[in-house]
């Protein structure tokens, strides 16, 4: 199956070993150097209606991929490793920072 980029983005990340549903891919980490797909991230859950701040990034490294289906992504990583984030500012940190 071919998968452009942009595919992702429609594609819902399940973890195979809580079954939890993490949200949508929002971005990729690539390696200019390699051209290798490093991470999915899915952005935090807004919040105060998304105009000034948004919850921590979820990082998804590469490894912890098992299947990227039609509609799903199957990640297996330990749901405390979950919490690996990145801070996002949201429009205050943004305007502010």
């Amino acid at each position: 199956m071919l998968c452009r980029i942009s595919d992702l983005r429609y594609k819902e990340v399940i973890n195979v070993r809580d079954g939890s549903c993490l949200g949508y891919v929002s971005d990729i980490e690539v390696d200019t150097v390699t051209a290798k797909i490093m991470s999915l991230i899915i952005y935090g859950k807004a919040k105060l209606f998304g105009l000034f701040f948004r919850g921590e990034d979820t990082v998804i490294q590469w490894s912890d991929i098992e299947v990227i289906g039609e509609d799903t992504i199957l990640i297996n990583m330990r749901p405390e490793y979950r919490d690996h984030h990145v801070k996002s500012p949201g429009l205050l940190g943004k305007l502010f920072g």
